[in-house]
């Protein structure tokens, strides 16, 4: 394996045997020997793939691709019927919701055992505990059985111990969808923490938005192959288009899409259909390509429907050209109507003062059902340039002001504006 790869699988492949009728008792098994029928079934199906160091990698698919039982194979939970894997450093696996918990033990009883298990000594364990109290959260509950916790606290609890055992490699399954909004928050705050410390991740997940805010690779999995693979940008639409034709369950919309080739940058069934994104400044002229940075900016967005359509959500996203998400919001367009959207409309979104620093950005938008499955998904709609005359590292400029006092006794004071008084500049 080469000194760069955290993970290397080859030629993955495991089945499984599928009973339809197994008898359960040593009777059942001699008398109804005929019963005891089954199928092999392939769950993945020579699956190769690297994962470099410090890389974070985002695992998609359908339920019952294969997804969790690539990540039990990972954290060796499980073994290939053939192929190989092979990881390099501490493996910390978040795979099952309290997995290695025992239900009558405290919850501090339980981080010993549990950290135990990823290799940490008692020593180690004792300087950690408090750090694993702190962000669980759960305070006077830490010594109250397990078995008492619901499953948001055995999730933060055991989010808590995984992320803090100094791991090499992260393996994360869906049980993040399990916390409140303020924890979920609080978690990926700390995936990009040990993220950037170089810790190698890889999630798998149902939340695409998830996926996008900390990986910089998708694997999508499908039938137990690797159907695609590459950014998240890439994969994520692809994905979402066959699960929209396969999961479709409405009727072709009247008049019927109109037979011209779908652009590769946009996916939907047609229902609904994004006819003209436009950018207009403050004082109501058209964008063509520059936005001078602190200008107001309006979105105007004009949508034509084949049919009515219950609580859509529209979607906008800023993304820098170089695939960097800079913001992203939804209105569930219903609410705003107070009605179904029907026939044809506009949409607005108005921004007071647009501070993105200069670069060229591109604005992806949607409109999806309830469901989450997309209507009208166009990726790069529109491109514009932000302007300023002053050049600035990152994404986006806060606006601030600076204040500097010197002492009356100083003798430089050329940074202020009189003995003692302090200087202040705002930024332009």
């Amino acid at each position: 394996m080469e000194n760069n790869i955290a993970i290397s699988c080859r030629n993955l492949t495991k089945d499984f045997k599928v009973y339809f009728d197994k008898g359960s008792s040593l009777k059942e098994k001699i008398l109804f020997r005929n019963r005891r029928r089954y199928e092999d079934r392939i769950v993945l199906d020579d699956v190769s793939f690297d994962v470099k160091k410090g890389e974070a990698i985002g695992i998609i698919g359908e339920n019952g691709c294969g997804k969790s039982t690539l990540l039990k194979l990972l954290s060796r939970i499980l073994y290939p019927d053939n192929g190989t894997v092979e990881i390099e450093g501490r493996v910390s696996a978040l795979i099952e919701l309290g997995a290695g918990f025992h239900p009558d033990m405290s919850g501090r009883e339980n981080i010993y055992t549990n950290a135990s298990i990823f290799g940490l000594k008692k020593e180690e364990i004792d300087d950690r505990l408090q750090a694993i109290i702190d962000f669980s959260e759960l305070g006077d509950y830490i010594d109250n059985p397990v078995r008492t916790y619901s499953s948001g606290m055995y999730m933060r609890l055991a989010f808590a111990v995984a992320i803090n055992v100094d791991a090499d490699v992260l393996l994360v399954d869906e049980i993040l969808a399990v916390g409140d909004a303020a924890f979920q928050a609080k978690c990926f705050n700390r995936l990009r923490e040990i993220k950037a410390a170089g810790t190698t991740i890889v999630i798998v997940s149902h939340s695409l938005g998830q996926i996008e805010q900390i990986c910089e690779r998708s694997l999508w999995i499908c039938d137990g192959k690797i159907r695609a693979e590459g950014s998240p940008r890439e994969v994520h639409p692809a994905y979402l288009d066959f699960m929209n034709r396969r999961n479709e369950h409405e009727p072709a919309p009247e008049p019927p899409v109109e037979e011209e080739e779908q652009p590769k940058n946009r996916w939907g069934n047609g229902n609904v259909r994004i006819s003209a994104l436009r950018l207009f400044t403050d004082g109501g002229e058209e964008v063509v390509e520059n936005v001078q940075l602190g200008t107001s900016l309006r979105v105007e967005m004009e949508y034509a429907c084949k049919r009515p359509l219950k609580k859509p959500q529209l979607n906008i996203s800023f993304y820098r050209t170089d695939g960097v998400l800079c913001y992203a919001t939804g209105l569930m367009v219903e609410d705003e109507l107070g009605t179904a959207m029907t026939g044809q409309g506009t949409v607005t979104m108005e921004i007071g003062r647009i501070l993105l620093l200069p670069a060229q950005y591109s604005i992806d938008v949607s409109i999806t059902g309830e469901d989450g499955f997309a209507y009208d998904d166009w990726h790069d709609a529109r491109r514009f340039v932000m302007c300023c005359p002053q050049v600035e590292p990152g994404i986006v400029r806060l606006e601030h002001t600076w204040e500097c006092t010197q002492a009356p006794d100083a003798k430089e004071t050329n940074a202020t504006e009189g003995d003692g008084e302090p200087c202040r500049k705002k930024n332009p």
